[in-house]
């Protein structure tokens, strides 16, 4: 199982690790960290020392009620930052964490690898030609709705058969217009109560019917701190036990806020498998 990012070859049968790079004031645990230049390059070379295959750079807070954010004020906020990470770090494989093809267009005509979108192509109807134009890359996402009404729509009668069957549609739409390289992400927080995201995660080996790389994102979320009544500066370990589940049920990308941890926790389990 492998994926094509910029003419490289990534191996997935041996699964990866996802840094997460929030450029926003307001995501829920690093917002308005990396401000500063120096900052923000010193928290891309950490991650890359740590291990991270990936970089995924995000400029559109997409927790729940999140504010609406200007397409010009993304690409003002994202674009930058890709261009001061590839200067500095010319072999890092960017995933861009946006739902707007005009934002993917000029961040991979930067020199970003991966796009990264939490609507799946709903949310912008240029998206997946975009992304087949340029031939990346793409992971979509469950969500119904958008950030600011999502979690008003959590009724499911079989959530994860709707989920299923939502991935079927999307990546026959996908495929349709000559996108192959495809990673699903089942979105854990997104239009989901904590009692579905739990119930995602324990059947979360059904999705390998797919036959699709998995990327799973729980790293520090609410289904963590709230079940252990912490807050997410406390959710670290949290999240180490969450991944560790994932990978036994078969997800192949985690993405994550701390990659050493979670570079860890792929070694053990590797270990524990060979």
């Amino acid at each position: 199982m492998t994926i094509n990012c910029k003419g490289q070859l990534i191996d997935l049968n041996t699964p990866k690790v996802m840094g997460i790079l929030n450029v926003t004031p307001n995501s829920f645990f690093d917002g308005g960290k990396y401000k500063e230049k120096n900052t923000l390059l010193l928290q891309v070379a950490k991650m890359l020392t740590d291990g991270a295959t990936f970089i995924d750079i995000g400029a559109y807070s997409s927790k729940p009620n999140a504010e609406f954010v200007s397409e010009q004020e993304e690409i003002s906020r994202i674009v930058p930052v890709v261009e001061l990470i590839l200067k500095h770090f010319p072999e890092t494989l960017l995933s861009i964490d946006t739902f707007r093809s005009q934002v993917a267009k000029i961040c991979i005509e930067s020199g970003a690898a991966i796009i990264n979108d939490i609507s799946a192509g709903k949310l912008d109807v240029k998206m997946l030609e975009t992304v087949a134009h340029y031939n990346v890359p793409y992971i979509m996402m469950h969500m119904k709705g958008t950030p600011q009404t999502m979690q008003s729509l959590t009724q499911y009668n079989d959530i994860v058969k709707e989920m299923l069957f939502y991935f079927s549609e999307r990546v026959n739409q996908a495929r349709s217009l000559g996108i192959n390289n495809l990673i699903v992400d089942p979105g854990f927080g997104f239009a989901k109560t904590l009692e579905q995201n739990f119930e995602v995660l324990q059947k979360l080996d059904l999705f390998q019917m797919l036959e699709l790389p998995l990327l799973t994102g729980v790293s520090r979320k609410s289904m963590i701190y709230k079940t252990l009544e912490n807050s997410p500066e406390e959710a670290l370990n949290g999240t180490t036990v969450l991944n560790t589940m994932a990978l036994t049920k078969g997800a192949k990308i985690l993405r994550v806020h701390d990659v050493k941890e979670a570079v860890e926790t792929v070694k053990l389990w590797n270990k524990l498998n060979s």
